[in-house]
C-alpha cells in the first residue's frame, strides 16, 4: 500500500500569510535602498515600523491559519516579540547605533531560532517546513552578521534592508507556491486514506 503524504501543518489561506509578510517588507525594503542616508535614526524608525506591522500580523493570522497548537504558540510568540521590539525601536528611535544593533540582533535571533525550531518540528511535513527553515536562518544569519561585521551604521542599515530585499523576493514565492501546491496534493492522495489519521497533530513531531 503506499504510504500517504504527511498532511500540512497550514491552513488552506496560510499563503496569504507569507504574501502579508512579503507586502509589509516591501517598503521599507525600498525606503533603504532609495535612501542616501543609512543612519541610525533611519534604521530604528524603518526596523520599528516593519516588526511592529509584521508581529500583528502574526499575532492576528497565527491562530485562523495553524492547525498545530505549538506552531500557534511559536507564531504568536514570534508576533509578541516582533511587536515588542518595534515599539522599543520607535520609542528609542534616536538612540544610536549601538542600539540599533542590539535590538535588530536580538530580534533575529530569538524570532529567527522560533522559526528554525518551527520548521524543524515538522520538516516531514510537505508545505511550511522548507518556508520556515530559510525564514528562520535569514533572521538568524542577520543577527550573526550584525555581531560579526565592523560597527558602521551604513553597513548595518544597508544590511538590514538587503534582509528586507530577501523576504520581499522570497516570501511571495513560497506562499504561492504553497496556495498551487495544496490542490496537487489534494488531488494526489492516496484514496484509502482515512481522514482519522490525515489530522495533523502535534504527536507527529518533536
Amino acid at each position: 500500500m503506499a504510504n500517504a503524504q504527511a498532511p500540512s501543518n497550514v491552513g488552506p489561506r496560510y499563503w496569504t500569510v507569507l504574501v502579508g509578510r512579503a507586502l509589509i517588507a516591501v517598503i521599507p525594503a525600498v525606503i533603504i535602498t532609495f535612501n542616501r542616508e543609512h543612519s541610525a535614526q533611519l534604521g530604528l524608525v524603518v526596523f520599528g515600523a516593519f516588526a511592529l506591522a509584521s508581529g500583528l500580523l502574526l499575532i492576528l493570522t497565527g491562530p485562523r491559519t495553524l492547525t498545530v497548537a505549538t506552531d500557534r504558540s511559536l507564531f504568536l510568540i514570534h508576533g509578541v516579540v516582533s511587536m515588542i521590539a518595534g515599539v522599543l525601536a520607535l520609542a528609542v528611535h534616536t538612540g544610536g547605533h549601538g542600539f540599533f544593533l542590539l535590538i535588530v540582533s536580538v530580534w533575529g535571533a530569538v524570532t529567527g531560532f522560533l522559526e528554525i525550531y518551527a520548521g524543524i518540528r515538522v520538516r516531514k511535513r510537505p508545505l511550511p517546513a522548507k518556508d520556515w527553515l530559510f525564514t528562520g536562518i535569514g533572521g538568524a544569519l542577520l543577527a550573526l552578521l550584525f555581531l560579526l561585521l565592523p560597527p558602521n551604521p551604513v553597513v548595518s542599515v544597508g544590511l538590514f534592508g538587503a534582509y528586507l530585499v530577501f523576504l520581499a523576493v522570497f516570501l511571495p514565492i513560497a506562499g504561492l507556491s504553497l496556495k498551487w501546491d495544496a490542490p496537487r496534493q489534494h488531488r494526489t492522495a492516496p484514496a484509502n486514506t482515512a481522514p482519522a489519521n490525515t489530522a495533523p497533530n502535534d504527536s507527529d513531531s518533536l
